[in-house]
């Protein structure tokens, strides 16, 4: 009996012995379970952590950044597969609903400086017009050098008032404002180099007999006058600005090369992004103070559908620019009357020179004096001033000599002082009025009492 209890009592404990080295052998598995779950757990939550972080302290800064003009690049996750859990979409929806939120934000902000500064610039335009009318009115008025050459430089300052207030439209939407006839390639030249500060180095080289289209006349100027004054201003004052035409087989280039600094590789390729017109313009990128130039030109170039180009294949070390009018923009006009100066600046550019242009025509043709039945010529009365103006007054009308060499320009030295320019047009104003007043010969060849 004693036996059978010990061996009832022998298999007890070893079954009990199988059950706990069971027991024990699930623990061991389910613990190690658990610890590579919580060690999943705890390196996933140290994931998030670095991620969010990344989040907060790059990835939305960078888009802050570029929302607020500076084209930078948008870093992505660090985990490149978190993009496949729900928490890494989640993440980048916040990126993305930000991003959509700063941007309709900053266009509604744009569309108000735009519209703003657009009003703005229509009114100064409106004053700026008016105060050309008064300045014309009294040039016509007056014939005194003195008072003359202070209407000049008064008219001068106008005309470049007035193209940054163009400039400031058409960046903000509006059109240039003017409208012109057909115009010859150089008098639309000669139309922006009067825009200028530094006209006097302006220096055409060739010329052609091709025009520009009514609809495109006050563009291409507007145009080159922020090229040309580009020139000037990042080259030394006593260097000549050179503008040459080169004909093409589908229109005609416009050159214009500067001896000043060159752009660096950033510069070139920035001014070739505003220079396509493709992107809108953001006045908020413009820098400060802002650089208009080449954006107003790339959004003139894409409305008007010419082309402009600068690089630093410039001959003189500086920046070459090159518009290209193609065929449609161009006509010609040898037969019909030469356009008029829209403002006295363009008249005392072409008067001083800076570059062979066609002069305007004569106001008082000469005529061959009458004869008498003699065969003696018929004396007409004439006032002193008429005949004392005579050589003074075809001074302003003098072509200037086509050069094909580079101008050598002293510092500081104008082509022609202001006040030789006022007095030639003071001396042509008082001799155009004594014509107009004297009184022509009877019929029989004399002169009234």
């Amino acid at each position: 009996m004693e036996q059978q209890l010990l061996v009832a009592a022998v298999c007890c404990l070893a079954v009990v012995t199988v059950i706990v080295i069971a027991m024990l052998v699930w623990q061991r598995r389910t613990t190690k379970r658990l610890r590579n779950r919580v060690g999943a757990l705890e390196g996933g939550a140290e994931i998030r952590e670095k991620e969010l972080a990344h989040m907060v302290t790059t990835r939305l800064p960078a888009l802050v950044q570029t929302l607020n003009g500076r084209p930078v690049e948008i870093p992505g996750p660090l985990n490149p597969r978190l993009g496949e859990v729900a928490y890494g979409r989640h993440l980048d929806k916040i990126v993305e609903m930000f991003s959509e939120s700063g941007g309709r934000a900053k266009a509604r902000a744009d569309e108000s400086a735009k519209a703003t500064l657009k009003s703005m610039m229509r009114g100064v335009q409106s004053l700026a017009n008016e105060q050309q009318l008064a300045i014309s009115r009294m040039q016509a008025q007056h014939d005194d050098p003195d008072v003359l050459e202070g209407l000049l430089k008064i008219d001068h300052m106008n005309a470049q008032l007035g193209r940054r207030a163009q400039v400031s439209a058409v960046l903000c939407g509006s059109w240039p404002g003017l409208q012109r006839s057909a115009s010859p390639l150089t008098d639309v030249v000669r139309g922006a180099t009067s825009r200028i500060r530094d006209y006097l180095r302006v220096q055409v080289h060739s010329q052609v007999s091709d025009a520009v289209v009514s609809r495109a006349v006050e563009p291409v100027v507007l145009a080159l006058a922020e090229l040309l004054d580009n020139a000037a201003r990042h080259s030394q004052p006593n260097t000549p600005v050179e503008v040459n035409f080169q004909p093409a087989h589908n229109g005609m280039a416009i050159v214009i090369d500067d001896a000043g600094v060159a752009m660096t590789t950033e510069e070139l390729k920035r001014a070739e992004r505003l220079l396509a017109g493709q992107d809108t313009v953001d006045i908020n990128r413009l820098g400060d103070p802002p650089q208009v130039g080449f954006a107003v030109i790339g959004v003139l170039a894409a409305r008007y559908g010419f082309k402009v180009s600068v690089d630093t294949r410039s001959p003189y070390g500086g920046v070459r620019a090159v518009v290209f009018l193609p065929t449609a923009l161009l006509t010609r006009i040898d037969d019909r009357p030469k356009a008029k100066a829209t403002s006295k600046a363009e008249a005392e550019v072409a008067a001083t020179g800076p570059a062979p242009a066609p002069q305007p025509e004569t106001t008082v043709a000469e005529e061959k004096p009458s004869l008498t039945a003699n065969g003696l010529p018929r004396r007409r009365r004439v006032s002193g001033a008429t005949a004392g103006s005579t050589d003074t007054a075809s001074a302003p009308a003098a072509v200037p000599e086509q050069r094909t060499q580079p101008r050598e320009v002293p510092s500081g030295e104008p082509v022609r002082p202001a006040r030789r320019t006022a007095a030639g047009l003071g001396a042509w104003q008082r001799g155009t009025r004594s014509g107009r007043a004297t009184v022509p010969p009877d019929s029989e060849g004399k002169s009234p009492e």
